[in-house]
């Protein structure tokens, strides 16, 4: 543990070692990040019985990710911090904080290594199954339209990850980047009627179109290097080889491709309103400001040996 807690804090004090826009992802065969992520909640006057929840730590191990370390401070005195998973594995981070007089900051520091010894995220077969995965939630209802798309969609006869793939290719190409279109209540009928919106919207769309098409799928939130906020892609669960095991096989249809080792997870759901960052509640009679800053270094890159 000690160690670990070592690499991390020589990690927050090295800063970028590595320019992650001429690695060769390729041929890495191991990559590690540094993760940091600030919230800050600003009041216009003092407020109690504050019960923050933040969903912004990776889980310890996820196929080939692991969580190496972390850190995590509160700038109030008599927080009372807890630690504990939600019923799809998530990590939930719960803070119980009496009374803040203006304002309260939030500071993890989140040491990460993936590896491309063994890309494959293997799960219970259980999942394939499992409802939620299945069924329309709250953000992924669809209408005519999308209906329509998924019928047209699964008339082409593929099937599985092909299927996946053809979808993630629809959503690219129908929706358009764009930010201050849309917001967190936006669902993806809603989206795909606007023709825009920003990465969560196309992971509601593409997991609307996946569950009409029966391909179970989940939203997830994460890091992505070079994106400036949190990203979130989709992951489709086949069977696999064996019969009590389904694989998550991850999608970014904002950039229409797999996701890869410069990607990082930090938590899986329904859709955006399962794994939001953060959310709670407090006693005051006015609302408070949230503003924030995550940045995601590349740490460490090991290459594949060459084989020639």
């Amino acid at each position: 543990m000690q160690r670990t807690l070592n690499e991390l804090e020589t990690a927050i004090g090295a800063g970028r070692l590595f320019d992650y826009s001429g690695v060769e992802w390729s041929r890495v065969q191991r990559s590690r990040y540094l993760i940091h992520q600030h919230l800050r909640y600003d009041y216009p006057g003092p407020i109690s019985q504050l019960r923050q929840h933040l969903v912004i730590l990776p889980p310890e191990r996820y196929g080939d990710q692991m969580r190496i370390a972390f850190r995590f401070a509160v700038s109030a005195e008599k927080a009372e911090t807890t630690y504990q998973l939600d019923e799809s594995g998530n990590n939930e981070i719960s803070i119980f904080v009496p009374h803040i007089e203006r304002y309260i900051d939030f500071d993890a520091w989140i040491l990460v290594e993936r590896g491309a010894q063994n890309q494959e995220n293997l799960l219970s077969s259980r999942w394939l199954t499992d409802p939620r995965m299945a069924e329309p939630s709250t953000l992924t209802q669809p209408d005519e339209t999308l209906r329509h798309v998924a019928s047209m969609l699964l008339a082409e006869g593929k099937q599985g990850l092909a299927l996946a793939e053809r979808i993630m290719h629809r959503v690219y190409q129908h929706v358009r980047y764009e930010s201050n279109v849309t917001d967190i209540h936006t669902t993806a009928a809603e989206a795909w009627r606007l023709g825009k919106g920003v990465c969560q919207d196309y992971a509601h769309c593409m997991l609307a179109l996946c569950r009409l098409c029966q391909l179970p799928a989940r939203y997830v939130s994460g890091h992505m290097l070079g994106e400036g906020g949190t990203h979130a892609w989709v992951e489709v669960l086949v069977p696999g080889q064996q019969a009590d095991i389904a694989l998550a096989v991850p999608f970014d249809p904002t950039h229409d491709r797999r996701v890869g080792l410069s990607y990082v997870t930090i938590a899986t759901g329904r859709d955006y309103f399962d794994v939001a960052p953060t959310s709670g509640t407090y006693l005051a009679a006015y609302s408070g400001q949230l503003s924030g800053h995550k940045q995601v270094d590349l740490m460490q890159v090991e290459y594949m040996e060459s084989t020639r």
